[in-house]
Order: C-alpha cells, then structure tokens, then sequence
C-alpha cells in the first residue's frame, strides 16, 4: 500500500533524510518513532506531498506522491501534530468546508458521510458549535474526522491522542484499531505505550537514518542477550534458592526479599535460548511451593527506542533485504528542527 524508496531530503549539503526505505503493507498499523530533529516529520511531510524529496520515492497505493500528486493524496487522509482548524467556523460548517476542499466522492450523500464520521469520532454532539470554544480534546477529535472525509485507504496520524483524557486516550486507541479494517495506518507518537498497544509493527529513525524495522517482540529479543524474570514464590527462602540454583541453564538466581507473609521474591536469570519457566513451574508444584507472580524482565519499548537513538547497540535491526547505506553526508538535526518549524516532536 505504501513505498517508500530510497527517500532523501538535503539542506544544502545537510542531510536531514538520508536513504530511508520501507513499505506499509494493507490493514498495518505501523508506529514511526524518532527523537526530535531525527528526519520523522521530514518524512511524514514528503509522504503526504507537503514537501518534496531531494532523491527517491514515495508511492501511495501505486501512485508516486510527485508524479502523481492528485491520485496520490486521494488515497491519505492526514492529522498533524497541530490540526488544520478554523477556529472561527461550527465543526459542521468546517467539514462541509473540507469535504469540498478534498472534492470528496463517496456512494453516500455529503450529509449522511458527515454524519458517519462524526458518530464514529463521537463528535455529532457538538457539531454545531464553534470550534473555538471545543475543548483540546474535541479539536482533536474534528481533527480526525477531517482525515476521514473520503474514506481514505491511508491514514497518517500524528500524535492523535494529544490533549485527550485517559478515557478519550483508550476510545482512540480503540478507534485507530478498528480503522485498521479499512484502512492502512501510520501513526507517530510520543507516548510509547500508545504504540506498544496500537501499532503492528515499529520504525525507529534517528539522524535522519532508519535504524529499525520490526516488531516490539523481534526488536526487545535482538537487544536482549538474557532471559531475566522476577518471580515471588511462597515456601522457605533458603530451600527455594537451592533449588533454582540447581536447574541446569539458570546462569543468575538473586534472592530480593520478603514481599509478603512467607513469600519472596527473587531475580532469576538463564542461558541465552532457554525458556526456564517450565522446569520452574515444575520443580516447585512437586514441593507445592506456589508461584504468586511471575514478570519477565523483557526491554519495554522505551527501552528499545533509547538503545537504538543513543547509540548503545550495534546490533543490525533491519530486516534481512535491507542494507546499510553508504557514508553520506552529515545528518543535520538543524535542517530538521527547521523545516519542522519547531514543533516538539
């Protein structure tokens, strides 16, 4: 559905995208991560036509976003970080508005497709006041539903939940999933656990260079070179410590302490490959010593997205297709943060 190849932006003699490719596949969910001036905004700005590429390609469902920019931008619909709204207009005055901006063609009439986005982002109560007077989160909302407008087959999305109450945050999260049915989606954000509970798949970039592309699980496995868990286990501390330590494979066995009424807790840790929770369950159901909790210590995706943009893995973490680019010029973050017209990303 989406392909990007290739793709570079230079500022003179300044990289702020440096040959980034990777394609979204129909129905996906995809996160798109990076620190600020890293190349992200750069790049949702030349997908969605608003700004061009210095070399390579971005192709929306086959048609190539300059060669073809009126097809192309059919297929997106688009929320930036800070929504295109009059404020001055109702919320029915500006999607009646947008509606004609984007030429909409739909089998529905304007009126009952107006009607069926705003029920779907739970706005139709509001949609004949002023859209100034709409708090943060109902912008937000209108915002989304301007993306809508045509039912486009790409939605790209950035941080759509800024502004929104935790409810609202879980009603969006709910939202962009369902989408997914119809619609392939890219979404940008800064709240790591929206992506973590949302995308399908993640990409990392960082000086102006992908540096990622796979899934949380594939991504948290390829930077973890152990198997750690915290289990509390109820039963006798010394006898529970003698017996993890003679499992064969576990490398790491540290007592933390009482948590509670006979039980403690303990760090556990095994050879590189080997899933010991079996042997563990086993082992301490034939003494009946129960297992109260059981977390493993797997990186978080906050943990991922700072490897990988700090600079502590050299661990390749693209797909196998994919080859390092050559040394090109310096990635400029300046370039960056210029074009992105200093929105914090």
């Amino acid at each position: 559905m989406i392909e990007i190849k290739n793709l570079t932006k230079r500022y003179g003699n300044k990289l702020a995208v440096d040959d980034v490719s990777f394609t979204v596949n129909k129905g996906e969910i995809l996160g798109f991560l990076g620190p600020n001036g890293a190349g992200k905004s750069t790049t949702m700005n030349i997908l969605t036509g608003y700004l061009s590429a210095t070399e390579g390609q971005a192709i929306i469902d086959g048609f190539d976003i300059l060669e073809n920019p009126t097809e192309a931008k059919k297929k997106i619909g688009y929320l930036p970080e800070q929504p295109p709204l009059y404020v001055d207009m109702t919320v029915d005055e500006y999607l009646d508005f947008m509606y004609d901006l984007k030429k909409v063609r739909v089998g529905a009439s304007k009126k009952t497709h107006i009607s069926e986005i705003c029920e779907l982002v739970k706005i139709s109560h509001v949609r004949k006041r002023m859209i100034r007077n709409l708090s943060k989160g109902y912008k937000q909302r209108v915002g989304i539903a301007q993306a809508l407008l045509g039912n486009p087959e790409v939605l790209i999305l950035d941080e759509p939940t800024v502004g929104l109450d935790p409810k609202q945050i879980i009603e969006i999260r709910t939202l962009i999933k369902s989408l997914s049915e119809s619609h392939t989606v890219i979404l940008s954000s800064h709240i790591l656990p929206e992506i973590q509970a949302v995308c399908d798949r993640v990409i990392v970039i960082s000086q102006g260079r992908l540096v990622a592309d796979d899934t949380e699980t594939n991504l948290s496995n390829k930077l973890s070179d152990d198997v750690r868990y915290t289990i509390r286990i109820d039963g006798p501390e010394k006898e529970v410590l003698s017996m993890l330590r003679s499992i064969p494979a576990m490398t790491e066995v540290q007592a933390l302490g009482k948590r509670e009424k006979g039980v403690y807790e303990y760090i556990i840790e095994a050879e590189k490959g080997f899933d010991i929770r079996r042997e563990v369950f086993k082992r301490l159901s034939s003494r009946n010593w129960p297992i109260m909790s059981l977390k493993s210590s797997e990186l978080t995706l906050e943990d991922i997205f700072l490897q990988l943009t700090e600079g502590r893995t050299d661990i390749n973490m693209m797909p196998a297709a994919e080859k390092e680019p050559e040394e090109k010029a310096e990635p400029a973050a300046e370039a960056e943060e210029q074009e992105d017209g200093g929105d914090e990303e």
